[in-house]
């Protein structure tokens, strides 16, 4: 390693982080500029007051999924204890429309190897046809002998129309799916990037199924054990630092906060396509690429907390929602001791947007009235909006790399790891990926 490297990662989101950590840990001289005054981009709890208290709550409830290894590994390198952090639950997908009273239950025979365990899961499964479930199996048995690959990327709702699933296949299983993985409409969505997801999840060992449901704030879980890794192996984190310029100088990087100027040897850039586009303006060997992700198209996320009186609970933790403006909901009750909490999921673009956040809420209410009719009135609602939550992961969707044509000068981000959807899982293996060029190089 070369101790002359001082390396500047700009943005303290999943991917700075997952980067900062990667580098540090191999003894990196590295300092993490982030714009605000918190740490986790999108994966961060926000304060919120309801009625002169105030309470910590997430921007959004994420799942994460067995497959994620590369975060997985990453916190628990930070010392994240698992079974403190997450709910782990083999999969079990419980689907109830409020419209037409339809219900689907899958769950995984999880004392049995993958794929067996899936596959059994749906012979048996719940609310389907006997054809329906055929149809799956075929479907399920077809990707996996392709390896989950396809040679012509086409939306996810053209993709299962050739497979002949059927219309409530789609809706109770294949739609909720591609929401929760992609944030993208099923007839806008890759089928690629979604069978990548899909070839993680059912393939290899069969925990990679499993959900697992944060019982933490996010903040707790993600963000703050991994800025005391960081800062315990030397490395440098300043919050309140947008980078007001970054040109090139001396052999490396002149940075410019409103703190001053400082030279670096590396960057690696690590925040949203449309603030690294201005961060790279003055690049001249970047100017070909600067319209790389101005093409991007963007999904937002909703989360609706409702909070009930503290005897409400929910037959399960997390149920599936479909033919309704909710998609997913969870009991915080269950989950994190937070009694008569529910956080319901509204992923992607819909009628919806043009709701006030009131309306919203409401509506959601009502929707989660018809399904559990033992619900009393909320006594209170907040709405979170991500209105550019991710990007919209399209068929074919140009992304740019990781590696960049000025030297030395790295992008990571969800949005550079080409084979995901914008997931924390593709955030933290764009980070490591980033800083293992470096010490690669060195």
């Amino acid at each position: 390693m070369n101790t002359h490297q001082h390396i500047a990662i700009i943005g303290g989101g999943c991917a700075g982080l997952s980067a900062a950590a990667t580098l540090t840990e191999r003894g990196y001289a590295v300092t993490l500029f982030e714009a605000s005054s918190q740490l986790g981009g999108r994966a961060r709890s926000v304060v919120v007051e309801n009625k002169d208290l105030l309470q910590l709550l997430d921007n959004g409830q994420h799942i994460l999924l067995g497959a994620y290894n590369a975060t997985l590994s990453l916190l628990e390198k930070a010392g994240v204890k698992e079974e403190e952090a997450f709910l782990r639950l083999p999969l079990q997908l419980n689907m109830q429309s409020a419209l037409t009273k339809a219900t689907l239950s899958l769950k995984s025979a999880h004392y049995l190897p993958a794929p067996l365990n899936l596959l059994v899961g749906f012979l048996f499964s719940k609310g389907l046809t006997f054809g329906e479930r055929i149809a799956a199996l075929k479907f399920m048995r077809y990707l996996q002998a392709s390896g989950y690959e396809i040679h012509n990327d086409l939306s996810l709702a053209s993709f299962l129309k050739q497979h002949k699933q059927s219309r409530k296949l789609i809706q109770m299983l294949w739609e909720p799916l591609c929401l929760a993985a992609l944030n993208t409409p099923l007839k806008k969505a890759s089928s690629r990037i979604f069978l990548n997801v899909l070839r993680d999840t059912f393939s290899g060992h069969k925990k990679n199924s499993d959900f697992l449901i944060p019982k933490l704030e996010l903040s707790k879980i993600i963000s703050q054990p991994l800025a005391h890794y960081i800062q315990a192996k030397g490395g440098t984190i300043k919050l309140n630092h947008r980078i007001r310029s970054l040109v090139e100088a001396d052999h490396g990087f002149h940075l410019e906060t409103k703190h001053g100027m400082l030279h670096f040897s590396h960057v690696i850039v690590a925040t949203s396509p449309a603030r690294t586009d201005k961060l790279l303006a003055q690049l001249p060997k970047l100017k070909a690429s600067q319209d790389k992700t101005h093409h991007y198209q963007y999904q937002p996320i909703y989360t609706v907390y409702l909070q009930y009186p503290v005897e409400t609970k929910l037959p399960q933790v997390m149920t599936g929602l479909t033919n309704s403006t909710s998609q997913w909901v969870f009991d915080r009750g269950e989950l994190c001791g937070e009694k008569g909490l529910l956080a319901v999921i509204v992923s992607a673009e819909g009628a919806h947007q043009k709701l006030t956040q009131d309306a919203l809420a409401l509506s959601v209410a009502n929707e989660l009235k018809q399904v559990f009719p033992h619900l009393p009135k909320p006594l209170w609602h907040k709405v979170i909006a991500e209105k550019r939550a991710t990007f919209a992961c399209l068929p074919d969707l140009a992304r740019p790399t990781n590696r960049t044509a000025q030297n030395n000068l790295y992008l990571a981000g969800d949005y550079t790891y080409a084979s995901y959807p914008a997931t924390i899982e593709g955030a933290v293996r764009s980070g490591i990926y980033c800083a293992n060029l470096i010490a690669n190089a060195s």
